[in-house]
């Protein structure tokens, strides 16, 4: 069998101070009709990403309403992750398509792991490419099903998406994060709904300053000088190389300037260590420059505590999904700089919850503006905590899958009907997808 994920409990109620009472409510009369449905969260890893982190609070959230649901990580070996890593690559716009080896390999794999899923469920949820086939290989072990797709589209390589397409077309639901990462020829409902972060995880409770700077300390961070700080996976398209080429740039102006490039290690991704070390060679040795990961004790709190230190936190992506990192920090009204791309303009109004770069030059004007006047820092992030809470927490994001299931199983949602469109209308469930 696929190996199930051991979760913690979460109650919704815990919610309604930042939530809201009614939006609160709201969510557990959308829940009403569908107690006990069966739902399968299925993706390739349980910690290292951003997949695993939404389901780490999503899904006691969906116990906590009463849907029977599971979290299941599909088997796969180093072959199986090497393909599925150029096919996300290629699939964000990089050149290389994968061999006709090792699409084979993601077939074999997607077929030993159908054979394993087991049957009977309401609404099956397949997280991005490495599980993309389950659908079309064992449509019968699930009434519903959907593919929620974590990645941007909206530059593939052809030949790749070209491969893929079979494999999600026929789908009964997909999930986007935007309208412009949705391929062309899906046949069944699409939804654009960007995902969300959770307020009261480790990483995104509140941390006094005293605190914060304690394990800043810890990791040899002075905490009396200013730090600029980018958290996110080794990776080329979160360009941690040009996030180094930016601070050396405001490191001219501002000698005292420190830089905390923190990440973690994802089982899915085999390129991870040959990019960090890469980013380690980039640094060329510079002590102002700390490069840390899950292997250096950082977890959750740590994260949480870099964040909350930082005078100005990065994200400067080429290429990004969503970016939880930017809700992540805006959370914590801290002053924000981040790429240009994917969704990180849904979450960053530019010159007013943070700013928008497109170069190491540009972001290391924008770093400098900021550390020269921490009063802008301020402002910033004070209107971005207040934009994360209206758009990007996680009860608006399980009201939306609540509001799938309804129309996957045929339920009617209190006060609406239930539809079923075979047409690709990139429909809106999120208030913040706009």
């Amino acid at each position: 069998m696929l190996q199930p994920v051991t979760l913690g409990s979460k109650t919704l109620a815990d919610y309604t101070h930042i939530f809201g009472r009614d939006q609160i409510a709201e969510i557990r009369e959308l829940a009403e009709p569908l107690k006990g449905a069966r739902v399968a969260h299925i993706s390739a890893t349980a910690f290292g990403g951003g997949v695993a982190e939404i389901l780490y609070t999503l899904v006691p959230l969906m116990k906590d309403v009463g849907i029977d649901v599971e979290w299941q990580i599909i088997y796969g070996r180093e072959e199986f992750f090497h393909a599925t890593k150029l096919m996300h690559n290629a699939l964000q716009g990089a050149p290389e398509d994968l061999t006709r080896e090792q699409w084979d390999t993601w077939r074999r794999y997607n077929e030993m792991n159908a054979k394993e899923l087991p049957d009977g469920w309401d609404v099956a949820v397949v997280h991005d490419p490495q599980p993309a086939a389950l659908h079309g290989l064992v449509p019968e072990k699930a009434r519903g099903w959907v593919w929620r797709c974590h990645i941007d589209l909206s530059t593939p390589n052809p030949a790749t998406i070209d491969e893929l397409l079979p494999y999600i077309r026929d789908y009964p639901q997909t999930l986007f994060h935007m309208e412009q990462y949705v391929p062309a020829g899906l046949k069944g409902r699409v939804n654009v709904v960007p995902p969300a972060i959770d307020p009261l995880a480790p990483k995104n409770m509140a941390l006094s300053p005293d605190d914060a700077s304690y394990v800043c300390g810890q990791f040899g961070i002075d905490v009396d000088r200013p730090l600029m700080v980018q958290v996110s996976r080794f990776d080329p398209w979160k360009d941690p190389l040009g996030v180094i080429d930016a601070y050396k740039l405001v490191k001219e102006e501002r000698p005292d300037v420190q830089l905390a490039l923190v990440g973690s290690m994802a089982s899915d991704d085999p390129e991870g260590w040959d990019y960090y070390n890469a980013t380690v060679a980039h640094a060329d040795g510079d002590p102002d420059i700390f490069i840390l990961n899950n292997f250096n004790n950082v977890g959750s709190i740590e994260v949480n505590a870099f964040q909350s230190h930082a005078d100005v936190v990065i994200q400067k992506s080429i290429r990004e999904g969503f970016g939880l990192t930017v809700s992540e920090a805006l959370w914590k009204s801290k002053a924000f700089v981040g790429g240009d791309v994917g969704g990180i303009p849904l979450q960053v109004e530019q010159g007013v919850t943070g700013y928008l770069v497109r170069s190491p030059e540009q972001c290391a004007a924008r770093c400098a503006d900021i550390l020269q006047d921490p009063a802008l820092g301020k402002a910033l992030g004070r209107r971005g905590k207040a934009h994360v809470r209206k758009h990007f927490l996680t009860p608006r994001y399980l009201r939306d899958y609540l509001k799938i299931f309804s129309e996957q199983l045929g339920v009617s949602a209190p006060g609406t009907a239930a539809t079923s469109s075979s047409q690709p209308d990139s429909s809106s469930l999120a208030e913040g997808a706009a």
